[in-house]
């Protein structure tokens, strides 16, 4: 009798053992599995009450100022706000840019090149992306000369070097580097990464004592 439960103790615990290794090695694959990617927007609209008309600034047509405008707002997505709205009679004119694809919304945002202090940006919570929380953001200072070279009539931006569009105002491409975004983002990985294995460890304990316990009262 107490052959058989051994027995039965050994072949459960190479099964449990055998099920954390597979979990601890598909552990990370599943954790760090990223989602499925959305599609990348193909121009980029500006809209405002002081304008005639939209303008559409297509990445096929213009690439280098296109790609310019989409990092001016690539990071506000997931980003964690990181202003406060201001009284109305402190923003200034406001512009709703759009990002589309295929000519479809895929997220809005309101803009104030003239805003007090530093230009804002402004996410709305329905995005026609998915919903999202609303939030303030200081904008990159080149936002409002980039939106002025693509048609808005906002004032020039003194000191503000675009990367070369627009009549050659130098030859380096402004880009965005977001390195708060990049930290948060591996930390959420490692954190999923970190309960993942802690809850199939958990299980496995709980299933070790439960078989500990069963032959202890059958002995």
């Amino acid at each position: 009798m107490f052959s058989r439960q051994v027995g039965r103790f050994v072949s459960l615990t190479a099964a449990l053992a055998a099920a954390l290794a597979v979990a601890i090695g598909a552990g990370p694959a599943a954790a760090m599995a990223k989602p499925k990617t959305p599609p990348k927007p193909t121009a980029v609209q500006i809209t405002g009450k002081s304008m005639a008309a939209k303008l559409v600034i297509q990445q096929k047509e213009q690439p280098a100022l296109f790609e310019q405008l989409l990092n001016s707002f690539s990071w506000v997505e997931h980003e964690t706000p990181s202003s406060y709205p201001l009284q109305p009679n402190q923003l200034g004119p406001a512009y709703t840019v759009s990002t589309l694809v295929k000519n479809a919304p895929q997220h809005i945002y309101e803009v104030y090149p003239q805003a007090v202090g530093w230009p804002r940006i402004h996410r709305r919570a329905a995005q026609p992306a998915g919903k999202t929380t609303e939030g303030w953001f200081y904008a990159t200072l080149t936002l409002p000369e980039l939106m002025r070279i693509s048609g808005a009539p906002i004032p020039v931006t003194p000191g503000v070097n675009t990367g070369g569009i627009g009549g050659g105002l130098g030859q380096e491409k402004v880009t965005d580097v977001d390195p708060i975004a990049n930290v948060n983002s591996f930390l959420d990985e490692f954190r999923r990464l970190f309960l993942l294995n802690g809850a199939v460890l958990v299980v496995i304990l709980f299933g070790l004592a439960g078989i500990a316990f069963l032959i202890r009262r059958r002995v």
